[in-house]
């Protein structure tokens, strides 16, 4: 199967080469400098090839290709509306959101997703759009898929050593999720160009397969690991050892040019990281679920990978159906880690590939958008 994944990519990437001139666009960059402009047969064909290059084992998330679907449609109805720039920018982020909405069953959090993360502004004039347009897809994925929540957890009590673990171990989360980020941007900036594009991916995964033998664990988004970790089902060792070779993988995977999404491998990575801290808390302050710490550590790096705290703590509450039993940890180890790691590194996964100048024009323009009631910030 890997090696099906390794020849599909080597030639899709070639065909979608030749589809559009030029070099594809991130959906980020996108938004922000092209006022939402992409190429829609390469986007949607990567969103394609990252489809069956998930199915059949590559360590990258499932959003890519609903984000990119949502945001190549967005263009379709802006370009049918004659919709202004910013508009068109709005309406692009709002649909890469939707997709994320429908993909997670996530309606609030794709929505918030939208805004927070793809749009960068949670202003509220972007958020009665955000949320009919996520609420809509979500309610429509529900036609097909499951209204159940992605990862099923025991109701975890408050406590004491929970919320002081929260704290202690925020700064652990951050720069882990600085390391992660620029291991993202070192991937983005290597990928392979001409024949390397055959090349690349049949190595990768193939050493992808070579270590699932021992570790089948590292194959797929993760989603399957982070349910084993929530439940408290994967022992030390292990977890150790996943740390360590999963977000590898992921980094491997989309530096050997393989498409995908970075959602459910970061909060994968987030869950093995609280996990490991958990066990060397519990040997000082013992009484506290070892899936706890995982759940807590998966929203501490998915809010600071992707620089949306308010989203991310309520991705996790719509991913596990819960909503009192860990808040009040969550907010505070999600607010803590993204606010150290923001200080530090600018970027989030998902404008990995903005150039240093990029990232200062955004802020920017940021800075230069009105408020809610016109005066400049």
């Amino acid at each position: 199967m890997l090696l099906a994944a390794a020849i599909l990519t080597g030639a899709g990437q070639v065909l979608l080469k030749h589809l559009s001139s030029g070099n594809g666009i991130d959906t980020t960059a996108a938004i922000w400098f092209q006022a939402g402009r992409m190429p829609a047969w390469r986007t949607l064909g990567s969103a394609v090839l990252s489809i069956f290059d998930v199915a059949m084992g590559a360590s990258m998330g499932r959003e890519g290709a609903p984000k990119q679907a949502g945001a190549v449609f967005a263009n379709v109805f802006a370009d049918a509306g004659r919709l202004s720039d910013e508009q068109r920018s709005l309406l692009v982020a709002c649909g890469a959101g939707a997709g994320m909405g429908a993909a997670y069953g996530v309606p609030l959090g794709g929505a918030l997703f939208s805004l927070e993360v793809m749009r960068g502004k949670l202003a509220l004039r972007f958020v009665l759009p955000a949320l009919l347009t996520s609420l809509i897809a979500t309610g429509v994925s529900w036609i097909a898929l499951p209204n159940t929540p992605t990862y099923i957890i025991p109701p975890f009590p408050l406590s004491a050593s929970g919320v002081v673990w929260a704290i202690v171990a925020a700064p652990f989360f951050a720069f882990a999720s600085i390391l992660y980020i620029r291991l993202v941007r070192w991937a983005d900036r290597g990928k392979p160009r001409g024949w390397q594009r055959f090349i690349a991916p049949v190595i990768v995964l193939g050493l992808l397969g070579v270590a699932s033998s021992r570790f089948p664990e590292i194959l797929g988004n993760g989603k399957d690991v982070s349910q084993l970790l929530f439940t408290d089902e994967v022992r030390l060792p292990l977890v150790l050892a996943l740390l360590l070779l999963k977000p590898l993988a992921t980094i491997l995977c989309m530096r050997s040019g393989v498409p995908g999404g970075l959602f459910t491998p970061s909060l994968t990575f987030g869950a093995l990281l609280g996990a490991a801290l958990g066990y060397a808390w519990s040997a000082l302050w013992p009484g506290v679920p070892l899936g706890y710490f995982a759940l807590l550590g998966a929203g501490a790096v998915l809010s600071a990978t992707t620089q949306g705290p308010i989203s991310a703590v309520v991705l996790m509450l719509e991913l596990t159906g819960r909503d009192r039993s860990f808040i009040l940890p969550l907010l505070l180890v999600a607010a803590l880690s993204t606010l150290i790691a923001r200080s530090v590194e600018p970027r989030s996964i998902y404008d990995a590939r903005l150039s240093d100048h990029q990232i200062e024009s955004r802020q920017k323009m940021r800075e230069q958008e009105p408020n809610e009631i016109g005066i400049p910030q």
